[in-house]
Order: C-alpha cells, then structure tokens, then sequence
C-alpha cells in the first residue's frame, strides 16, 4: 500500500493569496511525532548588531513560499511523494533574553530530533544556528558544516557578549559541535578588523572559500570536492541569505558587495544531494528592508530546495 503523506494547498483549490499561513501551505502539526521533516521558525532578532528585522522573517518567508509548487522541475525531486513534512510553527524564545532564548531553542530541537525529524529553520538572526547545533550533537555527535555566508561568524565576543550573530560558529567549535576536516565556510567576503577574521576557522582546519573565488564561476566543481570529503557524515547546511549579492537579496541586515548569485546558491543546495544532512537553516532575512519581497521569494525557495536534498527516510 502507497503511504499518504501531506500535501501543500494546491493552487487550484484555493487561490495563492488565500489559505493556510504555513510554509508552501502545508498541513500544521503540533510536534514533530511521525515527520521525516519539518519546517520550524526561529522569530528572533536579538542578536543582531546591525540592521533589524529579522524577528519577522519566518512569517515573511512562509507568505513567499506560497507560489511554489510540489514538483521541482530544475532536478525531477518530488519530496512530498517521498516524506511525510508538516510545518510545525515557531520556537517560543523569549524576546528580552539572548542567552535563555538559546538555551530553549536547544531544548526545542532536542525534542525534535526524538522523533528522527530532520528540522528545516526559518530564521531568525544567525545566532541561532549555534544552539541548534548543540542539539544536533547531542543526537549526532560532531557534525560536518557547510556554512554559506557573507561573514564567517566566528568572532569571540561582540560588545562583550559571547551569544551573537557574529560569534556562533566559534561557540560550536569550543562546544564541540563540528568535525573541523569537514567544516566549509563559502562566500565570505568584504572587509574585516584583520585577516584573523577568515584565517581562525582555517587555523582550525576549517574550508573557507572566500566570494572572489566564486565569481564567474560555477559551484559544481566545489560542491563535488565538498561531498568526496565529507562523504557519509552527519552534516548539517546554514545558509546566511547575505551570501547572495545585495543585487538579488537587499532585505538583509548586514549587506556585502560582490556577492554569490541565485543560480549559485541554486548549484551549492543542489550540490548537497547525497550528504546525509541533518538538518539546515536559511537565516537573516529582515522583511523591513525587503521592499518587493524577493528575498524572502529566495529564502523560501532555497528552503524547498533544500527540502528537495534530503536523504531519502524510506531507503
């Protein structure tokens, strides 16, 4: 017997403009109990240090997500004929307090990963990512990271605070959460206090592929070198939306010229297929500054498409 999974509201039932408020208007459940995936938001933007905004993301991102359909017609994947996803809402952080808010979050996504769901985050400031990957530990182990980002977020305090956006890969690697051989940092560009700024993850073994790299380039070739090296390992995909060049993705907090393309961005998620992720986030999406919407259009794209990668539940 074929199993039923859950399916997005089609266009033809309800009008894009109308239905459920979830992402791809898919069915809400209450926790993930007897999901292969699920959709989270993180409404939190508490530790930016820069432009705000990002508390709205998640809502902003679902609305967008309403034009896609279930089929992707760029690689043939049809996830919802093969898992069962449901968005699952927003994690409850508290808006007045950066250090408990990161503290419920990995209590969140303990409980999540019981149930051998793998989470799909709508972010949210980058902070997040650092609490979601002690989770991740906790159920995994150390896990191979590919990061895609405009700014290498591993500074070691801001303003003399620890928990920040700029500070959570560096708060992974001293609580364990990553296999350094495995770690990919790509897209990082723009200026810095000193080289230090993109050497410490390298010091560390990390990859870090700098933007002028990447341009006029195809992300094919690195996204082979990616998978041969982090071959069958737990890994785990954060994708910071101020990677793409201000061009494509303007409602951002802390723009940077000269970056990736969509058609990149396209090629690095694509690229993840075969990886045993997960789990991915796509973050810092600031509605305030997204005046026509397209980066928000982007992030939920990104995140079907990351949907589309996932490592099969029913092998």
């Amino acid at each position: 017997m074929t199993p039923s999974y859950n399916q997005p509201l089609g266009g033809n039932t309800m009008p894009r403009f109308g239905g459920p408020a979830t992402m791809m208007r898919l069915p809400s459940a209450e926790s993930a109990a007897g999901l292969d995936a699920a959709f989270i938001g993180i409404p939190m933007d508490i530790g930016t240090s820069n432009r705000p905004g990002t508390r709205l993301g998640p809502r902003q991102i679902r609305d967008e997500s309403r034009m896609i359909r279930p089929y992707n017609m760029g690689t043939g994947a049809a996830p919802f004929e093969r898992m069962q996803v449901a968005d699952i809402g927003d994690v409850p952080i508290n808006t007045f307090d950066l250090k408990k808010s990161c503290t419920i979050i990995t209590d969140h996504y303990r409980e999540v990963l019981t149930h051998n769901t793998i989470p799909l985050t709508l972010g949210g400031d980058h902070t997040l990512t650092w609490p979601i990957l002690r989770a991740m530990r906790d159920k995994y182990g150390p896990v191979a990271l590919i990061h895609v980002d405009a700014h290498s977020d591993t500074n070691e305090h801001m303003f003399g605070e620890a928990e920040a956006h700029g500070t959570p890969f560096r708060r992974a690697w001293e609580d364990g959460c990553l296999q350094n051989d495995k770690v990919f940092q790509i897209g990082l560009r723009g200026t810095g206090y000193g080289p230090d700024d993109f050497n410490w993850g390298r010091d560390k073994g990390w990859t870090v592929v700098q933007a002028e790299d990447c341009w006029h380039k195809s992300m094919k070739p690195l996204m082979e070198q990616v998978r041969a090296k982090v071959g069958d390992a737990p890994c785990y995909l954060t994708y910071d939306i101020d990677s793409l060049d201000p061009a494509f993705a303007p409602g951002t907090g802390t723009i940077e010229a000269g970056g990736l393309t969509t058609i990149q961005g396209l090629e690095i998620i694509r690229g993840c297929a075969g990886l045993n992720l997960v789990g991915c986030d796509l973050v810092e999406v600031s509605p305030p500054y997204d005046l026509t919407g397209n980066t928000a259009m982007i992030a939920a794209n990104f995140l079907y498409e990351m949907l589309c990668v996932l490592p099969n539940p029913r092998k």
